[in-house]
């Protein structure tokens, strides 16, 4: 067991000394835990790697991603010791942090502190409602622990106290998180920048503490995560560690934390461990030690396809549906129809798509951040996600944005569920990073957001959305939507539903809006932009999305009464549009040249510039005032566009 322990920490370090760049201390003092895990306790399968009752692991610390790697290659996963070598090199398996996208085993990407710790708790939560939904007496066929190895570092991150007090009051008992308890970060010891006490923190959250009194203990730590099992609170457990542990000169303090130890500094530690291979050598006996954690996992796999057949004869109906969600193949083509007359606010018409959704599919959940009565996002015939109610869909995240984010990417990374969340769009700006991992995941989530421009009015600057489209516009792999109306709302949520590996943020209004397009305009918006109104001979192009197409629209009757012919453009997804052939974006955009286009959008809007010479556009906060007033002060009325374009 020693053995195997160093082996992970000498192939981390070697790891870490060859890429010339790293984090030694974590993989040297955390070792035993995740030795503990993989080795002990969890269910996973090096076989297939995404097998679905599988126990999920997050190294929210990802930083420590070599010990991970290495981890995985005495497992038996797709990871050579020629991956190991590459560490850090471009294109290898083994990246920096642990990425989803690169290497086999990786349930999530992790390395921006605290997200790795949300995410988990996505996990769990898909956990409870799959199982609460699905699971029949003698079935479990959702069954399942999501484990965490965190640092303080995590710990310090406001996201990680959001999701865990909304962990700890939902009462997600198979979510365990091993804190990696060494008192050291990059800078200093952790006593220069907090002295609260956590356990009792986490206490007050709801969940079951335990501590390691010493973090080499491997036999201590393994019996804590298993009495952790039998909580019916999440669980919080203290590991004392010494990061850099077996470093003569580096344990205990800062320097082991983030740059390679140095070749004689190696050798000292590994003669501490008592290490005589050389380097990337492993013994058969250490790879024997892995074996029967190995075989146990592959049989708790089949045993688990097993049960799903059985599963799936006895109750066809729900067995198929079960599988159809965990396949993701699910119809997603919604059906309903929009009055061509409606006249209502962007936001109204998103949750009548939730309310349709839901009625058509078996697999949507989300919330919202103390909003959805605000941004109607919830969904009408259900209840809310709680202890005594699992299988309920609406999650109240309370206000808690950030970790909202990062959970609904954990329940999309978990499988088998449509998960969104919603709040004002003013307030994207907490979720930004939960976005971009999103993106980086290459994971569907979705992100409703209303009240989109300084329409808000009364609220003023504060609440009125300015830099925050081209901010969202900036990110890549990732959809921003601004529909005009009933119809485009309709299409954006089947792009959101569709996606396989892009996000989407559904951007919507307070305000009302007419609809001024008929039918499914589905296919239009899935191109990002398409001609809504065009005359022969046209002098100008008019590009816009949201609340100001209908604009344009009156504009260029306004202008058509003035000889000036116009196309009008609308354009709700500047991202998709882009990834069209560069024949049907000049089709769109027209033959004339950049200087007779103008972009017009009641917003922060450099992006514009790509297609159009002219931007109208706004370039400081917003006012406080009723919407109407707002707008006009702003410049956002036919006569004062008519004047620009004019001018």
């Amino acid at each position: 067991m020693i053995n195997s322990v160093n082996a992970i920490r000498v192939l981390s370090v070697d790891m870490i000394q060859r890429a010339n760049s790293g984090h030694p201390g974590i993989c040297m003092g955390a070792s035993p835990m995740l030795y503990s895990l993989y080795n002990k306790v969890m269910n996973v399968s090096n076989e297939d790697d995404k097998w679905f009752n599988r126990d999920r692991f997050i190294l929210s610390a990802g930083h420590g991603s070599a010990m991970l790697y290495s981890t995985l290659h005495l497992m038996g996963y797709d990871i050579t010791i020629e991956d190991l070598k590459n560490f850090r090199q471009l294109n290898s398996k083994t990246p920096g942090h642990p990425e989803i996208t690169h290497t086999k085993g990786i349930d999530a990407t992790s390395g921006p502190l605290g997200q790795g710790i949300a995410q988990a708790v996505g996990f769990a939560i898909a956990e409870k409602h799959l199982s609460s939904k699905y699971n029949k007496e003698g079935y479990s066929v959702v069954d399942n622990y999501t484990y965490v190895i965190c640092g303080d570092g995590d710990l310090q991150e406001g996201i990680s106290a959001e999701a865990s007090s909304l962990a700890g009051h939902l009462g997600l008992n198979k979510l365990i998180v091993l804190w990696d308890a060494n008192e050291v970060q990059l800078d200093a010891v952790t006593n220069v920048a907090t002295s609260e006490d956590i356990m009792k923190r986490y206490e007050s959250y709801g969940w079951n503490t335990l501590e390691v009194e010493d973090g080499e203990n491997v036999e201590d730590i393994t019996s804590k995560v298993l009495a952790a099992k039998t909580s019916n609170k999440p669980t919080f457990i203290k590991v004392n560690t010494i990061i850099g542990f077996g470093s003569p000169n580096k344990a205990g303090t800062p320097d082991a934390h983030g740059a390679p130890l140095g070749s004689d500094e190696i050798k000292l530690m590994k003669s501490n461990y008592g290490w005589e291979l050389e380097e990337f050598v492993v013994s058969d006996e250490i790879y024997q030690d892995f074996s029967k954690a190995i075989v146990h996992g592959n049989e708790s796999k089949n045993a688990w396809i097993k049960l799903v057949k059985e599963y799936v004869e006895k109750y066809p109906q729900l067995g198929q549906e079960f599988m159809n969600i965990i396949k993701d193949d699910v119809d997603y083509d919604i059906n309903i129809e929009f009055n061509e007359q409606l006249d209502e606010a962007s936001r109204v018409s998103s949750g009548k798509m939730i309310q349709a959704i839901n009625s058509q599919i078996p697999n949507l959940i989300g919330g919202s951040a103390d909003l959805s009565k605000s941004n109607n996002s919830i969904i009408n015939d259900s209840g809310i996600f709680g202890i005594d109610s699992y299988s309920d869909k609406n999650i109240s995240f309370g206000v808690r944005e950030f970790a909202m984010g990062a959970i609904i990417n954990g329940i999309t990374l978990y499988g088998g569920l449509k998960a969104y969340c919603a709040t004002f769009f003013v307030f994207s700006d907490y979720l930004k990073a939960a976005m971009r991992m999103s993106a980086i995941q290459e994971i569907p989530s979705i992100y409703v957001y209303t009240h989109d421009s300084v329409a808000v009015g009364e609220d003023g600057p504060t609440h009125e959305p300015i830099e925050q489209l081209s901010g969202l516009r900036a990110i890549p792999n990732f959809n921003v939507v601004r529909p005009c109306d009933a119809n485009e709302v309709k299409a954006a949520w089947k792009i959101a539903l569709n996606s396989k590996s892009t996000p989407t943020a559904l951007v919507l209004t307070r305000q009302n809006m007419e609809t001024i397009t008929t039918g499914d305009v589905y296919e239009n918006v899935s191109m990002g932009a398409y001609i809504i109104s065009d005359m022969e001979n046209y002098d100008k192009v008019l590009i816009g999305s949201g609340s100001e197409v209908k604009l344009l629209l009156d504009v260029q009757k306004e202008l058509l009464n003035k000889s000036i012919k116009t196309r009008v453009v609308s354009m709700p997804c500047i991202e998709l549009f882009l990834n069209q052939p560069e024949e049907y974006q000049n089709f769109v955009l027209g033959d004339l040249c950049m200087k007779h286009r103008f972009y017009v959008e009641m917003a922060s809007a450099a992006e514009g510039y790509q297609f159009a010479k002219n931007v109208i556009s706004i370039n400081r906060f917003g006012l406080s005032g009723p919407a109407n007033d707002v707008i006009s002060e702003l410049g956002f009325t036919v006569d004062a566009i008519v004047k620009k374009i004019i001018s």
